[in-house]
């Protein structure tokens, strides 16, 4: 079993110390977030819990529980998302320069195949233009291109009541260009995260967050796993239990 943790919370952020004792109770009680009086009961020994994939934006607070974490016998590895929005976009967040200095520190006391670099979803507007958005990627990239296993973009969705518009074609095909250029200047691997558009002439493949070869690299064994049918019909992440 895949745990999430979480996309939909902020688990490593908000909630590490309480993550942390529901590993040491070995099970977790999950409502469902469309009908919070169902509740599901799931159990987090070592033995049932293949791998732990931690999303989060600001990784710091889980950092003194990680060696208890990995002591217990759990693999996981983490998808941060570090992008170039200020406190207009992204308020309440630590500097960009803080959260790369953790993302550094944590790709070598982890190693760089358990750093995920998340530079998503990419907006524009008149502040955060195209090339606003390469020059800052390019700056990122100096400093976590070597110690990130990859990188992993996506472009706006819009859903109701978002205030920002979907990415005009033109537009996702001159930041595709741009960032591949970028992205292979530091050999860095790019992919996409449930985007339609093939974007493999600008050397950026489709890849999954929740991603089964990655994880099989990581534990030493394979896992037959189908795709999440959970998730949006582009997403090629492998089922998993969201624990948020």
């Amino acid at each position: 079993m895949i745990i999430s943790a979480s996309r939909r919370t902020d688990i490593p952020a908000l909630y590490p110390e309480w993550f942390v004792n529901r590993l040491r109770a070995g099970e977790v009680l999950v409502p469902n977030p469309y009908n919070r009086k169902k509740v599901k009961r799931i159990f987090l020994s070592p033995e049932t819990v293949d791998c732990i994939v931690f999303w989060t934006k600001n990784p710091a607070p889980i950092l003194p529980y990680l060696r208890e974490i990995t002591d217990m016998g759990y693999e996981y590895y983490f998808q941060v998302t570090i992008t170039d929005y200020e406190e207009d976009i992204e308020p309440d967040l630590p500097c960009t320069a803080d959260v790369m200095a953790t993302f550094l520190m944590m790709s070598e006391r982890l190693g760089k195949e358990r750093m995920d670099w998340r530079f998503d979803p990419i907006l524009l507007t008149k502040k955060y233009s195209v090339s606003y958005h390469l020059e800052q990627f390019e700056m990122m990239c100096r400093w976590l291109g070597g110690a990130a296993s990859r990188c992993i973009t996506s472009f706006v969705d819009t859903y109701k009541n978002c205030p920002y518009q979907e990415l005009q074609e033109e537009d996702i095909l001159k930041l595709a260009s741009g960032l591949g250029k970028i992205a292979r200047a530091y050999q860095l691997p790019l992919y996409t995260c449930a985007e339609k558009m093939n974007l493999e002439r600008f050397g950026i493949g489709h890849s999954a967050c929740i991603d089964k070869a990655k994880i099989g690299s990581l534990i030493g064994y394979k896992l037959d796993l189908r795709r999440d049918p959970g998730q949006r019909g582009e997403c090629h992440c492998v089922e998993s239990m969201d624990i948020g």
